[in-house]
């Protein structure tokens, strides 16, 4: 990972902003517009909701669930060749789903291989992000994230158009061409400071922290040593035949110096074996000693009591926010709206208000006297009453407002790396936002399974959503309690107090 630099906060940094809007709009696109294939689904392989809704769940929470991979993939080979890779993903994953047979092909190639590419974008995108800006971040944030909202509302529309020309099976091979145009965009990703000289390429045993820098040399004798143990068999194995042989039509005297130039060259080669096991075992030292690290850093930010509300807000929140936004068209169907009346998809209301939603919240974000952690909570809250609100919704309008309000309020995604860095610190943005991330396709992942088993079991969306705005709020709730200070009201309180028996004394002596 090169050396940090001051952020810019500018400059080169816009062309990183404008560059990751194009990825998460290319690659967010139709995993969160799928919605419109869902539908697609249900009537191609006649399985239940359900069961089916795990298609669009896992592509949109097996790149949070791989978050820590995903982070140590950024640390290890940087953003641009990350996104470069994550483009060929992407862009393969859903061709491949033209072919697929049935779900259980879609479960990999719609599900893993494009959910895993577009964690791997989103964490590369956010990554170089923070490092180019520090005042503006929110601003910055809040646009790269914009991308994913606004593909959602072209995608939906797009989607639906290429099913009509093209069906199913053309719609996912033109989507999955398109896509191939985030390998442009991983180009531009210039790292920071790297204008004057290039990023030194580390290996994974480079990187380790300088406290076992007591083994660099041996580190660069790993070659020598390698060679040398090579030698030493080479040697022993020919040497030693032709030196017997050759020693019968020599002198004593030579065949002594022969015998000293083996012993030595025999002592070298197992002091070299003996440095080279010492060598192996600081080695598996250093690796053991990395994961411990990491294990050890993770328990100091899970001690952190806003760290652990906020897993466990953004755990409920997407369990119980996620849902609308791959059912809410087939939960108008169910509520039999007809089609005329869809002057715009849900989908796409939902997609467009979110791209609102992003940059207004990353507006005020930035405002001094505005607590991140406070908003978060308020949005949250915001989302449940919509979600509870659903059921008694049974038009179009009703369900296009309730979609434009859950839309809006779940542009909150563009401060919640913002809320991260707040609440860890930037040098520990990384490693906390992989972890929450973790959470967050978790609850991906199981949020639509759970309101379509809902369906099968009930045959009605009703008990569903008030399961999902009751997450929702609790997770809200409880954020909001660890954010309040109540140890420094406390503390406060107990201070004041303290001046009156000064006050009473002095009185006493007057």
């Amino acid at each position: 990972m090169m050396e940090s630099k001051k952020p810019p906060d500018g400059g080169w940094g816009w062309v990183i902003v404008i560059t990751s809007f194009f990825t998460q709009f290319l690659c967010y696109g139709s995993p969160l517009a799928v919605g419109v294939l869902y539908l697609e689904w249900l009537d191609t392989f006649h399985e239940g909701k359900g069961k089916t809704a795990w298609v669009g769940s896992l592509a949109n929470g097996v790149g949070l669930i791989l978050s820590p991979i995903c982070s140590l993939s950024v640390e290890s080979f940087g953003a641009r060749s990350v996104t470069i890779f994550s483009g060929f993903m992407v862009a393969g994953g859903l061709m491949i789903s033209a072919y697929a047979p049935n779900l259980y092909f879609l479960f990999f190639s719609y599900g893993a291989v494009v959910g895993l590419g577009c964690g791997l974008l989103y964490t590369a995108a956010v990554t170089i992000t923070c490092q180019y800006f520090d005042k503006r971040r929110g601003l910055a944030l809040g646009l790269i994230s914009t991308g994913s909202s606004v593909g959602l509302f072209i995608y939906a529309a797009l989607q639906r158009e290429l099913l009509e020309l093209y069906g199913l099976d053309g719609c996912l091979l033109i989507v999955g061409a398109v896509a191939l145009n985030i390998l442009p965009c991983g180009i531009l990703m210039r790292p920071l400071g790297s204008s004057n000289s290039p990023p030194p390429e580390k290996t994974p045993v480079e990187s380790v922290s300088a406290q076992y820098s007591i083994y660099n040399e041996k580190e660069k004798t790993l070659e020598e040593n390698i060679s040398i143990l090579e030698k030493g068999y080479s040697e022993e194995k020919f040497v030693r035949p032709l030196t017997i042989s050759a020693s019968k039509q020599e002198s004593p005297l030579h065949e002594k110096e022969s015998a000293t130039a083996q012993t030595k060259e025999i002592d070298v080669y197992r002091k070299k074996v003996v440095e080279q096991k010492y060598f192996c075992k600081q080695l598996a030292k250093r690796k053991w000693q990395l994961c411990w690290n990491y294990w050890s850093e993770t328990v100091i930010l899970f001690k952190n009591k806003v760290f652990s509300a906020l897993f466990i807000a953004i755990l409920l929140f997407d369990i119980g926010g996620f849902p609308p936004l791959l059912l809410m068209e087939d939960v108008a169907r169910s509520a039999n709206v007809k089609e005329e009346e869809f002057v715009v998809p849900l989908v796409s209301i939902i997609g467009i208000m979110t791209a609102v939603g992003k940059i207004l919240l990353g507006i005020l974000a930035d405002v001094k006297f505005i607590n991140t952690v406070y908003l978060y909570s308020a949005t949250l809250v915001s989302i449940s009453l919509a979600l509870c609100a659903i059921p008694f919704a049974k038009s179009y309008v009703s369900l296009a407002i309730l979609s434009g309000i859950i839309g809006f309020f779940s542009g909150n995604w563009s401060i919640f790396p913002y809320v991260t860095t707040k609440t860890v610190g930037i040098e520990k943005l990384t490693h906390a936002y992989g972890i929450l991330m973790f959470f967050a396709g978790a609850g991906n992942s199981l949020g639509p399974p759970i309101v379509g088993w809902f369906y099968d079991w009930t045959q009605s969306y009703d008990i569903a959503f008030y399961f999902s705005g009751f997450c929702v709020l609790l997770g809200g709730l409880i954020l909001l309690l660890a954010a309040i200070p109540w140890g420094n009201m406390c503390h406060k309180d107990s201070t004041k107090p303290a001046p009156k028996p000064y006050v009473y004394q002095a009185a006493s002596q007057a």
